[in-house]
């Protein structure tokens, strides 16, 4: 397809001409900005409210939007260049999306929007500081310290891990990025102690459902890849990382001659939501003096709620602690709230000497954060200004009936699996996730053939014009399906015609694997 006319590039058939500078247009002017806003919030509003109206994941092939688009920019504005773009995002763009914020994408852990959080982000974009010392921006700076705590008190995280006890917390991307600083600050403080070079020696420990972020990290702070351990679940165990296996590994690299360095527990696997004992899991890593990280990203939220707290029991012996509020607690894109009991040890790692442009005469003789010390990165963004809202709009009690709702949700669909004897329901729920699968007969192969019949029956599902939208785990030789219950628009309405797309879907393929083994027989 050609590009739109309002791109067509003319300049290979025209005589070039040189124009004299111009200067350009205000891109702080006010009043366009005024105009403009107006223009993207009617813009996501109405995309808020038809979001019903798009498929849930795209039917289209890479490439599609390339043709689309002209090869290069345009050298000059075009005439009303705002509103025509948005009207290319309408038509060109948001089509080609996959929704996650459609009340039927239940294929991922959420990436949860609110108003409010969007409005934040607006705000952080529109002041646009870059608070990577104090002195660079006082107030963002304690206000991220202000938020971490008062997240850190609403999740019911230990006050050793808080600033009020000793620790303290920082906001950052992703979990990925989380998982990475920890281990450096393990790594450095390891290291001081065997010497530096010793690095080869060091192994890190996690389960085969830990996430692969883990693995990645590992590699980027120097750990061998045959030093990356992976220690094997089981169905028996819902898939968590046994404590006495741990055990075994770390005494069978010490008699190695190697050094037990880092582990990566979870709560809240991926594939299945599986819940590590981080209390026993520190009992043994104690005597090795390994450091223990606990990677909550997306069941983090549900502590809000007393009631999931006991996921957590022996979380005050671990050395740090991260999840992503914005998965599941209404903070847009991304806000990653990390906390370590020893910041000392975390700055010991990532801290730069102090240039004397950032220092600030108003902060000599304090005890002052700069946060360009906590992570790897020096610009950063003003994160907890879209935290903050969120928790002051909402309130904790807000965010527990969110995340309350979802998990009633989840229970109704599970209750709904289980009522039907033609599926089963494979892993233990414990947040909003339903790991299930269709039961293969006996005389169609039975186990055999179990997972290829839900491989199809994901397809099927899948290829529904308006959803749902779901994903697959292959955990333990089991292919099940996975329904994540999180995004915000989601009501009870859309996990039950959910449902009864999976029945409708089974039912066809069971039918035509009848009239196959008929026609064979």
């Amino acid at each position: 397809m050609a590009p739109p006319s309002h791109f067509s590039n003319v300049a290979a058939t025209v005589p070039v001409v040189v124009d004299k500078p111009q200067q350009c247009s205000n891109a702080l002017d006010a009043d366009d900005f005024r105009r403009q806003g107006h223009q993207v919030i009617d813009f996501i509003a109405e995309y808020y409210g038809g979001m019903a109206d798009y498929p849930v994941h795209p039917s289209v092939t890479p490439g599609f939007l390339r043709n689309l688009l002209p090869a290069s920019a345009p050298s000059r504005a075009e005439p009303d260049a705002f509103s025509s773009a948005l009207k290319d995002i309408r038509d060109h763009i948001l089509p080609g999306m996959t929704h996650w914020q459609s009340p039927r994408h239940f294929a991922h852990f959420p990436a949860s929007s609110s108003t409010v959080g969007a409005l934040g982000e607006a705000l952080t974009a529109g002041i646009n500081v870059v608070p990577f010392t104090w002195a660079a921006s006082p107030a963002a700076t304690e206000l991220e310290m202000v938020v971490v705590d008062w997240l850190g008190k609403a999740l019911h995280l230990p006050e050793t891990l808080l600033f009020a006890g000793g620790g303290g917390g920082t906001l950052l991307g992703t979990s990925c990025e989380a998982i990475l600083c920890a281990l450096v600050a393990a790594r450095d403080r390891k290291l001081a102690e065997i010497g530096g070079r010793r690095i080869g020696d060091l192994v890190v420990y996690c389960s085969d459902q830990t996430h692969f972020a883990f693995r990645k990290a590992a590699r980027i702070a120097g750990i061998l890849r045959e030093h990356i351990r992976e220690i094997q679940t089981c169905h028996a165990n819902m898939f968590a990382l046994s404590a006495t296996a741990l055990e075994a590994a770390m005494q069978a690299d010490v008699e190695a001659g190697l050094v037990p360095l880092f582990v990566c527990a979870t709560v809240g696997t991926t594939q299945t939501t599986a819940v590590d004992p981080i209390g026993e899991l520190c009992t043994v890593t104690a005597p090795h003096g390994v450091w223990v990280h606990v990677d909550a990203a997306y069941a983090g939220s549900a502590l809000v709620c007393p009631e999931f707290r006991h996921v957590i029991n022996g979380v005050e012996s671990v050395d740090s602690f991260s999840m992503n509020a914005h998965k599941w607690l209404l903070t847009n894109n991304d806000c990653c709230a990390m906390w370590v009991k020893k910041p000392s040890e975390l700055i010991a790692a990532l801290g730069t000497e102090q240039e004397y442009i950032l220092k600030d005469s108003a902060s000599e003789g304090h005890d002052i954060v700069d946060y360009k010390d906590w992570t790897m990165t020096l610009t950063r963004r003003f994160r907890a200004l879209k935290m903050w809202l969120v928790l002051r709009c909402y309130g904790i009690d807000g965010l527990r009936e969110h995340i309350r709702s979802h998990v009633r949700m989840a229970e109704a669909f599970e209750n709904l699996v289980r009522a039907d004897e033609r599926f089963e329901v494979v892993t233990d729920r414990q947040f909003a996730l339903v790991c299930f699968r269709l039961r293969s007969p006996e005389k169609y192969g039975g186990e055999k053939t179990a997972n290829e019949l839900n491989r199809s029956l994901l397809e099927e599902v899948n290829a529904v014009t308006l959803g749902p939208y779901m994903s697959s785990a292959n955990v333990g030789g089991m292919y099940m399906l996975r329904c994540a219950v999180g995004s915000t628009l989601t009501e009870d309405c859309h996990v039950t015609d959910g449902w009864k797309v999976v029945q409708d879907r089974a039912t066809s393929i069971l039918r035509k694997m009848e009239i196959i083994y008929s026609v064979l027989g």
